[in-house]
């Protein structure tokens, strides 16, 4: 056995699991993460039908969204802690039981302030959820199966945000929008049997609670968080609230960094950025999976308002990247057998470069192959180096900061979500004037003649007609290519990226660690 092999055996929790309750615990485990990412997108196409049955305003209703983003941002910190204090098994049976019954309120709501309040709680049950179950599975599998592990949790936690919005509209469009939040109470009922049945204890290490910590951390993803969502609203920087609002927050970072360095029981750990790997795995989280995620959400308003594709095809383009996407995670597991994990990571990224490359070809007479063989490509080269990312996150920490280690990657990489869409989003609308404007110009500036001639056969009579339809051409035109201008921008984005995979240095699994997805119940 190598070095690197026995170091890996000694970090590993030793839990015994009989096959039938592993395979179980598996289901309940990935059905709590598949709930929780879920709700990240699932309520955004059911906003417009929330704000006439809670008297919501355009600005307030986006408020649904908001406030679960923002509870799960300072909730995850915290599950280092709380697992110390409380015990792994516990934290996790209360958080799917919150998660489930908030859900159940969320539906019920009958005011915007209920909803606020009930999505708060179910972000905040929700943000211990995520990192906790990608330790549970890696904690409760072999050495030799932790890569099939970690890929199942991957395919749960990448595929939920694209396959979010397809399920909201359709239950919203054949029963009512409640039912974007009452459809995770059996699940999470079935989820809660299965980890109260089938779950052990795993160790923790007991740790004193950061209050400086926390509260800095808090106050800066607050404030960011804010920024974000209102600043297109306040027109950005020219906005003094929301110059304030980004002031905080980096001084709060910046307060954060200090007292980590010196504090003797920090929130966070610093020495885990220590470690190349998993500070690489994390920046490459922060950017490569939140691009993908501003990309998802850009593309149905162009396939709506742009080549008229009714909503509900809309969506269902959508599908084949998270099918495929599904493929490149299953198949990246496969591949980590022997190919080198830093060849794996950049192969998937320069796969996904391509694919924002086809898509700066897009245009509006372009038809539905062009989409999905762009959707394609970049949902499998997300999973076959997000794959390799997950993995190496959790083996390059000690099994005393995994929990930690898990919670600081989920936060990066919803972090970096929140940031990828309102860069990307605010692009969109800054290019959309500026061409609109540049086009109106050549317009005017040209079209003297024809609009001449129309006086000459019709009077006046078609001067307004003609310039109506001159305006909608030129906002559609003004939009294509800021759409363009976003794909350029991802995709030198991504290309930057490329010099982070040497920072990696995944572990190599252990021999046996390709069995099919099935070994994990043995």
């Amino acid at each position: 056995m190598t070095e690197s092999e026995t170091s890996q055996q000694r970090d590993v929790a030793v839990v015994p699991i009989a096959p039938i309750p592993k395979m179980i615990v598996t289901t309940a485990i990935m059905a709590a993460t598949i709930l929780v990412v879920l709700d990240q997108t699932i309520a955004t196409v059911a906003l417009p039908h929330m704000q006439a049955a809670l008297g919501a305003t355009p600005d307030t209703v986006t408020w649904v969204l908001t406030s679960y983003i923002m509870a799960t941002a300072v909730g995850t910190p915290l599950t280092a802690w709380l697992t110390g204090r409380f015990g792994r098994r516990q934290v996790f049976l209360v958080c799917v039981l919150g998660f489930t019954v908030s859900s159940m309120l969320c539906g019920a709501a009958t005011s915007l302030p209920m909803m606020v309040a009930c999505r708060l709680a179910q972000g905040f049950f929700g943000a211990f959820l995520m990192p906790m179950s990608q330790a549970f599975l890696y904690d409760m599998n072999p050495p030799s199966l932790q890569v099939r592990a970690i890929t199942m949790w991957g395919i749960g936690a990448m595929v939920g945000p694209i396959v979010g919005p397809v399920l909201g509209g359709y239950l919203t469009d054949a029963f009512d929008w409640r039912w974007v939040f009452f459809v995770n109470v059996p699940v999470g009922i079935v989820a809660l049997a299965g980890v109260f049945f089938g779950l052990p204890q795993f160790p923790s290490v007991r740790r004193s609670f950061d209050h400086a910590g926390f509260i800095m951390i808090a106050i800066a993803l607050c404030s960011l968080q804010l920024a974000l969502d209102r600043g297109t609203q306040q027109d950005w920087l020219d906005s003094p609230e929301i110059i304030a609002e980004f002031g905080i927050s980096i001084a709060a970072f910046w307060m954060l960094i200090f007292h980590l360095r010196r504090s003797r029981h920090p929130i966070i750990s610093p020495g885990l950025f220590a470690n190349p790997s998993f500070s690489g795995a994390m920046v490459l989280a922060f950017v490569l999976m939140p691009t993908i995620i501003a990309s998802n959400a850009l593309l149905p308003q162009l396939f709506v308002q742009l080549l008229g594709y009714p909503v509900a095809t809309a969506g269902e383009m959508m599908l084949p990247r998270g099918i495929a996407m599904t493929v490149g995670i299953f198949l990246g597991g496969q591949f980590t057998r022997w190919m080198d994990g830093r060849l794996q990571v950049a192969l998937g990224v320069c796969i996904v470069v391509a694919s924002l490359y086809v898509q700066t070809g897009f245009n509006m007479e372009m038809d539905q192959h062009l989409i999905i063989w762009a959707g394609v490509l970049q949902g499998f080269g997300t999973g076959l180096s997000m794959t390799v990312l997950n993995f190496t996150a959790m083996s390059s920490a000690p099994l005393s900061h995994r929990t930690e280690a898990a919670a600081l990657y989920s936060l990066s990489r919803n972090t970096g979500s929140s940031i990828m869409l309102a860069i990307f989003s605010g692009l969109l609308a800054h290019d959309v004037q500026v061409n609109h404007a540049e086009l109106g110009a050549r317009i005017s500036s040209g079209g003297g003649m024809s609009l001449h001639l129309s006086r000459i056969w019709a009077g006046n009579s078609l001067d307004a007609p003609i310039a109506a339809v001159a305006e909608a051409e030129v906002n559609r035109q003004a939009m294509m290519i800021a759409y363009i201008n976003d794909f350029w921008v991802m995709m030198w984005v991504v290309v930057a990226l490329l010099p982070l995979v040497l920072l990696l240095r995944p572990e190599r699994p252990p021999k046996g660690s390709g069995e099919s997805l099935a070994a994990l119940a043995d």
